[in-house]
Formats: C-alpha cells, structure tokens, sequence
C-alpha cells in the first residue's frame, strides 16, 4: 500500500525499484514520524478538521504504534512502501474511518521532510555529546602528558620539540570547531517544513505555529516552496559538518597508527583494540584505528555525494530526493560509531615517556639555540647561519632546556581557553 495509491497495477519490476531501501531506512525514522502525526492530529483539531473524540482516538492509536516503536515489534510489511504508509495502514485497521483523516492537509512531501529533519536534530544531539566525551577525554590526557616531550615533525622530518599534551590539546581545539561547525547545520535543520504540504501550501487553513511549538523546532521555514527547497540543503549542510568531524577523527586515528609503529613507539595501543597475525606471531595491528581512518575518510565524501544527487534539480520535489536517504543515514550511524571507538580506545592508550631522549632527536632543539642567541642580541639571520654551520661541522653544543611561554606552546598550552570555549559552544545543545 502507498499513500499515493490509486486503482493501477503497478510494474513489480518498478515497485522494487522505486521503492528502494525505504523499508530498511524508514524503521529509524517511524518514531519521529508518530512525533509529526501527533503534533499534525493536534492542530487538526485546533482548525475545526477533527473531533475532540476523533483526536483522543488518534492519539490513543498513535500511542500504541509508537510502543511497538519502542520495543522492536514494529515492522514495514513487504509490500508496504514506507514508515508512513505502514503508520496510517495500522491507524486505519484500529480506527477504521477515523485513521484515514489524519492525512488531511498534509502531503508525504512535507512530512517525510519533517520525519527527516526532527531524526536530524537528534542524530546531531547525540552526536554533540559523543563529540563532548572525546573532547574532555583529549583535555584530561593534554593535562596529564603536558610536561612530556615528543619530536614535531614537518614533511614527515623531524623538526621541533612538542609535547604529548600540546598534541592531545590540538585534536582537542579540533573538535571545538567541528562543533560550531555543527551547531550552525543545527540552526538550519531546526526548521518546521509541517504544513508547506507537497511544496504550495493548502487550502485548509492549517496552524503551522502551533505544530512548530508542539514538535519543538525552533523556528519554521515560511516559504512553503523554500520548505521543500531545503530536503537536500539540510542534508548536505549537515554533510560538511560530518565531513569536518570525519576529517579530525581520520587524521587522529593516523597519527596514532603512525606513532604506534615501532620506528616511532611514541605511543601503544592497548591489546584488546588490536589483531594479531594468521602468520606473524609477533604482530599486534591497530585495526580499530586503521578502520576509523577508512569509514572517515569515506564520509568526507558525504557532502560531494550529498551534491551529486542534487545537482540541476529544479524547485520542487522529486523522486531523486528519496535516495538521499541512502547516503545520509547510514553516514550519521557511522560516525557516531567513529567516535565511540575512538574514545574508547584512546582512554587506553599509553604513552612513551622517554621517547623524546633518544639521540637522535637532537637536532630538533637548534631553533632552541637560534632563539638564545637571537635573545642575547645576536641578529636571526646570523644566528641561524652559525648555528646551521655548527650542524654540518658535527660541533653543536645541544641545550634541551626549552623555555616557551606564549599562549599555546608547549609551556603554556592555553586550556583553559579552550575549554571555555568548548563549554560555550557546548551550551547550546544543552
């Protein structure tokens, strides 16, 4: 059964095709459809649509769905097309006449739109929070590993001296950005479309406010055209914000994988987040990480693909706009899969604490030496010169002593700024 229906046979062929992974999908998306149709059925009532007894009724069937919703036991019947249909169908069998009113002024445009927009804001809820686990767990370790050295390195060569908790803090401000990032795809998602119906309004004088406050969006997406304009713009603003996070979390994950090798041993990963060898008995790969660097680097191309399928649409809606779903879905259960592994694993991760007095490292500590003498009045051209020759000459005194006292060094890592600033940014989604 499809909401749009009539007395045709329909090519089978055509009916797999068209129906494509909605009934796999739109399980994750029924209970936010019940939340529409509760908030729709409500305002029905206020415009004279309804009886208070039909609404009572309605919002009794709803409630029941809504359980079976709750405890696994809903399910798409195989010829049925969608969340939605599979909704009015139960309605309609409890109800009768009664549960085929509850379509009235609303087409499945806007509220498929609405469905997907209310499962967004919680998609990104959560995903905020997972965000602020990660982000306190870099702080903690930033803290903890701030006094402890490593190599910095540019164009993967050694270069300066950094420090475990100049590195952790790093990833750290990372993601405080990947969170502004998130709170402005937000704002966009955070707009009713209940009522724009397929795109031209209706003639019913329908209450739009009252749906907007009951469902709890922030705001509404006035233009009932521009209502059906934004399936598509609000995936793929939410897209560049995955695409941010995937970005920070692909690059953390290599670093690690990196680190841990044992050219490097900054770092291990502990041993029940690795795999061993079917014929190295000494191997203990970091597969969590290496998987994390894979999915992520995957949907950095969510929003391109996001595009791909929009490119040249016209305004209106079109059937194009169903697969979407296909994408943008799956993308948000990933990443937050991403990030619960992650934080998981880099709570125990341990840390190389001696690494840094390997001798080879020594040469990370001239700009050290260029700096004492720029300080004792020796100009930075010439300093650099004599200590650059003193390097090919085999005779450089080596001072490891550092002394770095700006706002984001490794004397002064400014976490505090950072945290303030990530509680800032944090608040809203409270």
């Amino acid at each position: 059964m499809k909401l749009w229906h009539k007395e045709e046979t329909i090519d089978k062929i055509f009916e797999r095709f068209t129906v494509g992974k909605d009934p796999e999908l739109d399980v994750y998306l029924a209970k936010y459809d019940i939340i529409g149709s509760r908030a729709h059925v409500k305002m029905l009532g206020q415009i004279g649509l309804l009886k208070s007894e039909e609404i009572i009724a309605i919002g009794l069937g709803l409630n029941n769905i809504d359980q079976m919703i709750d405890s696994g036991t809903f399910e798409i019947s195989e010829g049925v097309e969608d969340c939605h249909s599979q909704i009015e169908i139960l309605l309609t069998e409890e109800l009768g006449e009664i549960g085929k009113k509850i379509h009235s002024g609303r087409s499945r445009n806007d509220q498929v739109l609405t469905a997907l927009k209310l499962f967004a804001k919680s998609e990104l809820e959560e995903i905020a929070t997972l965000i602020k686990d990660l982000f306190e767990l870099l702080m903690a370790m930033s803290e903890r590993y701030k006094k402890v050295l490593m190599p910095g390195y540019t164009h993967m060569q050694i270069a300066m001296p950094s420090s475990f908790g100049l590195w952790f803090a790093a990833y750290a401000e990372s993601l405080l950005d990947d969170l502004l990032q998130l709170k402005s795809s937000y704002q966009l998602v955070d707009k009713n479309p209940l009522g724009s119906a397929a795109g031209y309004g209706s003639s019913f004088p329908l209450n739009r406010l009252s749906t907007t406050e009951e469902m709890g969006f922030g705001g509404i997406n006035v233009n009932a055209i521009y209502a059906q304009m934004t399936r598509g713009k609000m995936e793929k603003s939410v897209g560049f914000s995955v695409n941010s996070i995937a970005a920070t979390l692909s690059k953390f994950a290599m670093d690690v994988c990196l680190y841990s090798g044992q050219n490097f041993n900054f770092l291990k990963v502990d041993k029940k987040y690795t795999t061993g060898s079917s014929i190295m008995p000494h191997k203990s790969n970091p597969d969590g990480f290496e998987l994390v660097r894979a999915k992520c680097n995957l949907l950095q191309a969510l929003p391109y693909e996001l595009n791909m399928i929009l490119l040249n649409l016209p305004s209106g809606y079109h059937r194009d706009l169903q697969v979407l779903k296909e994408r943008f879905m799956p993308a948000l259960f990933s990443l937050k899969d991403c990030l619960k592994i992650t934080t998981a694993m880099t709570t125990q991760l341990s840390i190389g604490t001696e690494v840094i007095n390997d001798p080879k490292y020594d040469l990370i500590f001239s700009v050290e030496e260029v700096n004492r003498r720029v300080t004792a009045g020796v100009p930075f051209r010439d300093a650099y010169h004599d200590v650059s020759a003193s390097i090919k000459q085999g005779d450089l005194h080596i001072n490891r002593k550092i002394d770095q006292t700006h706002i984001g060094s490794i004397g002064n890592l400014g976490n505090d700024l950072i945290k303030e600033s990530f509680k800032k940014a944090y608040a809203f989604f409270e």
